[in-house]
């Protein structure tokens, strides 16, 4: 008499399939059970109350708070006032300063960040540790400092 031809392995790989395929159909009849496919607009709805949150209840017309004029509206990007050139001027301490390579850093008083210099940017010479103020430009790859004198 033959043996069978199904192992064990056999049978267990078969036992997963079915157990996959009939986990794919209970989970396509929930979804199609939770459609929310044919459900009228008003359902769909979504408010926004006083505080910013999202509800599923209108906002009530007696408790509207003030009329809003179409001029205080602003779209894009707002005006910014001139800045004062004195502002633009910083203050910082040289922390690292190779003068074989022309680079360094400077450490901002108010930021504590650390800015880029180069010695093109530099009126006079420059060590470690000597105080300085500069401007700020955005570069490439950060903020890079101009316009840099020494404090004496």
């Amino acid at each position: 008499m033959g043996r069978s031809q199904e192992t064990f392995s056999k049978k267990e790989k078969e036992k997963k399939k079915l157990k996959k395929r009939q986990d794919k159909e209970q989970k396509k009849e929930e979804r199609s059970a939770t459609s929310n496919k044919g459900k009228d607009m008003d359902d769909m709805l979504a408010y926004v109350d006083d505080n910013g949150n999202i509800t599923s209840t209108p906002p009530d017309p007696t408790k509207k708070k003030k009329i809003i004029n179409q001029e205080d509206i602003q779209i894009g990007v707002s005006r910014q006032e001139a800045l004062d050139p004195a502002d633009l001027i910083r203050k910082g301490t040289i922390t690292f300063f190779n003068t074989s390579k022309g680079y360094g850093f400077i450490k901002d008083h108010v930021s504590q960040e650390s800015i880029f210099v180069h010695q093109n940017a530099i009126d006079g010479t420059v060590q470690e540790n000597t105080k300085v103020t500069f401007e700020v430009e955005k570069g490439v790859k950060g903020l890079n400092a101009i316009n840099v004198k020494v404090i004496e």
